[in-house]
């Protein structure tokens, strides 16, 4: 794979309001980012923008075998481990306040070919040791350079 690529990356958001959760919202998100491979880890490095805020979060995702580590720094701040079959807890910073989050991996399959990645995360969320939902995040990573571009 090439150091520029495209990932589009599919899951849910649960939104704030009057300090009540409310439906979960579809998210998607297709950025520009760059790819590198380095001791057997796949890292895709993207930056993101929060409507309302003039700052950047910057992202890194690191893939490797059954485990998916996300951390974001800037407008938010967090480092999400999805490991299969265990419970990881994170505080998550944002600018509307913090919260304590549990990551409880089922199940992550990964794909990988010369000019794509492909991963498919289902499990369990807790908020400040409550369960909120059960979620799916689909991540796909493809090369710039790649011809007929279409992100599954």
């Amino acid at each position: 794979m090439t150091k520029d690529v495209l990932l589009k990356i599919s899951g849910m958001q649960f939104t704030a309001d009057n300090d009540d959760l409310t439906e979960p919202e579809p998210v998607e998100i297709i950025a520009p980012g760059e790819y590198y491979f380095k001791n057997g880890k796949h890292y895709i490095i993207y930056d993101e923008f929060m409507e309302g805020f003039d700052s950047v979060t910057k992202n890194v995702l690191k893939l490797q075998g059954d485990l998916l580590e996300v951390t974001k720094r800037g407008t938010s701040n967090v480092h999400m481990i999805f490991e299969k079959d265990k419970k990881n807890m994170t505080c998550y910073t944002t600018p509307y306040g913090s919260m304590m989050m549990g990551i409880d991996a089922r199940s992550i399959s990964i794909e990988e070919s010369d000019d794509e990645i492909h991963a498919q995360i289902q499990y369990a969320l807790d908020v400040n040791y409550q369960h909120l939902a059960d979620c799916t995040i689909s991540l796909s990573v493809q090369s710039k350079e790649q011809q007929n571009f279409s992100i599954k």
